[in-house]
């Protein structure tokens, strides 16, 4: 399912506070003139640019630290997770959050991707204030396409959480029932299962195009996975050890080393 977002329409759901971060603005007048101005911009765009999400559900299961997911069209795919070693236990893994396959009972997953249009990150070469602004509203754009699709997932196309009545600011401090883990983020850190994803979804469909590493094009991008368990939660990964990253790259089908390089912040 691919969705076309006009700007308006996601203005709402825009997290407002890692905007004001990337600038690294703290007074609340600066936050408040930063904040119209960029408004305004958002305005001054409607309808010349947009933001797009697309979807899918499969069939999966867990097996141990994999997930598959199942794809008439595709077949079959494994996407291997990481499982936390440091801390106290439990221990997590994304896995946890999908029916194994000893259970002989199919479970559902969710694969998504959102981008912002390509012109805001290029269409601003010779204004380096405008260019950094219409950088960074792109990013605020990707991030708030994932909230809105993410909420038409759980309360429509999935329908998982018909009843659900959440504000945005609920949503924005994440009081749904189930995640969207980001590939690149804590708990699904290595970039290059974009690859395995796009396997699945097609990316390119919304414009996103894969680096060799897998970091996605237009920059201002997101992608994941939706689980609907009602007890998952996010987590950070946080450090592991050799022998984790000996058994993933074994179940990546990749050499330690270069899998070394995909996880080198989490070694």
């Amino acid at each position: 399912m691919i969705i076309t977002y006009d700007i308006h329409e996601l203005v709402p759901y825009i997290n407002w506070v890692y905007f004001f971060f990337a600038w690294q603005v703290k007074n609340e007048d600066e936050k408040a003139c930063l904040r119209q101005e960029a408004e305004m911009l958002l305005t001054q765009w409607e309808g010349r640019y947009h933001a797009y999400g697309l979807f899918e559900l499969f069939e999966a299961n867990a097996d141990g630290d994999d997930i598959v997911v199942r794809r008439q069209e595709s077949g079959v795919r494994r996407i291997p997770c990481l499982r936390q070693q440091q801390g106290e236990p439990p221990y997590l893994c994304l896995s946890d959050f999908i029916r194994p396959i000893t259970s002989g009972m199919n479970d559902q997953m969710g694969g998504f991707a959102t981008s912002a249009d390509m012109g805001l990150e290029i269409d601003f070469d010779k204004d380096p204030y405008q260019k950094m602004m219409a950088q960074l509203l792109a990013d605020r754009l990707a991030e708030a396409a994932a909230e809105r699709l993410h909420e038409q997932v759980r309360k429509d196309i999935w329908g998982y959480a018909k009843d659900e009545h959440l504000t945005i600011a609920e949503m924005l401090v994440e009081k749904f029932q189930g995640i969207r883990p980001a590939v690149g983020y804590p708990s699904l850190p290595d970039t290059s299962l974009n690859f395995v994803l796009d396997e699945l979804l097609n990316m390119k469909q919304i414009g996103i195009y894969l680096t060799e590493s897998g970091a996605m094009k237009p920059h201002a991008s997101v992608s994941g996975l939706m689980m609907s368990h009602p007890q998952a939660h996010y987590f950070s990964l946080g450090k592991i050890g050799e022998d984790q990253l000996l058994d993933y790259a074994r179940r990546r089908g990749l050499p330690t080393e270069v899998c070394r390089k995909f996880l080198a912040a989490n070694l």
